[in-house]
């Protein structure tokens, strides 16, 4: 009985001074705080919560847009800086051609060493996908399509796949505004290269 009561006692102290840990001196709970502005008030961080309203159709519709605009970037963004890097190599290499043969030769090879690497991928883009890698091809080349095939494959080549284009409702000849018409894209480009630590 003795110990009985003993094991109570001690029990009843733990438990006081747990409370004395967890309260203050008049019962008040202790509880972080912050000064602000010369107040004092209660602080806790709440987790991160996503709200999310009902889109106008209109909204809806600009939202469908920009994850297509964006798919596409991710999809057509490889291509595009690979392409970019092969055309800027081939302008250096020709300015050092200086014969017309040899720069024919030297044209015909880089041209199927693309048409090896590029025709089974390319071939399976969709038409708006295109569209977006030919914008991308004149970020990376400061060339639209149009003037990089009339320079390399003379203007009739040019001027039959610009035909083609067009059926399609799109051109070779679109240029790549950055800070104006493709702001949206240029945004979207940016969070690609970071992805593959370009870092632009």
């Amino acid at each position: 009985m003795r110990s009985l009561v003993s094991i109570s006692f001690l029990l009843f102290v733990l438990s006081a001074q747990a409370q004395q840990s967890r309260y203050g001196p008049n019962d008040t709970l202790v509880v972080p705080y912050v000064v602000y502005n010369g107040d004092t008030m209660t602080y806790a961080q709440l987790d991160m919560v996503m709200v999310y309203g009902n889109l106008s159709g209109k909204d809806r519709n600009a939202r469908r847009q920009w994850t297509r605009l964006r798919n596409a970037v991710y999809v057509t963004y490889p291509y595009a800086k690979k392409a970019g890097y092969i055309i800027n190599d081939v302008n250096m290499q020709l300015t050092r051609i200086k014969d017309e043969r040899a720069r024919k030769k030297y044209l015909s090879s880089r041209e199927k060493e693309l048409k090896k690497e590029f025709t089974e991928p390319l071939t399976s883009l969709s038409v708006y996908q295109g569209k977006v890698l030919m914008k991308l091809i004149n970020r990376e080349t400061s060339n639209n399509c149009y003037t990089i095939i009339k320079e390399y494959r003379g203007g009739f080549s040019a001027r039959f796949w610009q035909t083609i284009a067009w059926v399609f409702g799109s051109s070779l000849k679109q240029d790549y505004d950055p800070k104006g018409e493709d702001a949206e894209m240029e945004a979207i480009v940016q969070e690609v290269a970071r992805m593959y630590g370009h870092a632009e």
